[in-house]
């Protein structure tokens, strides 16, 4: 199996918009009804906000492809890009999806030892992440690679207010 990480380009917005909603709608659709999904899906993957991320100095997408097949993509943030005020030595893990046809491969281990070797590299001693408060399996999943709970905050789908949990991982020196 050929596996390949990159940074994706303002150029593959389109792509990048495609997968988002795919793999958002996959994950949250079955808890939510159709309406909020939508709304959701309209607010936060509009063309307008994807390209405002994609030019965000601190923020950077990346694709995962298995043998050439786009399976997933990930969004670190540092800095004034993280999505909760946190200190400039953490990264945040704010997306990580995995396409139904390639989860349980590995490939979510993959990509968040991607992750730490990015914060590694620019010298963060923490890597965060908010994960739903009923996501059990990606709970366990982030506990497993040595992640732990450490505060909370609301999140919004549409007109319904969710719970994620936020969860940390100090890095090695």
């Amino acid at each position: 199996m050929s596996i390949t990480i990159r940074q994706v380009q303002l150029s593959e917005l389109a792509v990048l918009q495609a997968i988002s909603r795919e793999t958002f709608a996959d994950t949250f659709g079955p808890f939510n009804t159709a309406r909020n999904i939508q709304a959701y899906l309209n607010r936060a993957y509009s063309s307008e906000q994807l390209t405002t991320e994609l030019q965000t100095e601190n923020s950077k997408f990346y694709f995962l492809f298995v043998n050439h097949q786009l399976a997933g993509y990930l969004k670190l943030n540092v800095e004034t890009a993280q999505s909760e005020p946190m200190p400039a030595t953490h990264l945040e893990v704010e997306r990580i999806y995995i396409r139904q046809p390639f989860k349980r491969q590995g490939l979510g281990t993959r990509l968040i030892d991607f992750a730490v070797l990015e914060a590694t590299n620019q010298a963060k001693t923490h890597l965060w992440l908010g994960v739903w408060e009923h996501n059990d399996a990606a709970q366990q999943f982030y506990r497993r690679m040595g992640f732990q709970p450490f505060s909370e905050h609301v999140f919004h789908i549409g007109q319904a207010s969710q719970r994620d949990l936020l969860m940390s991982r100090r890095l090695a020196k």
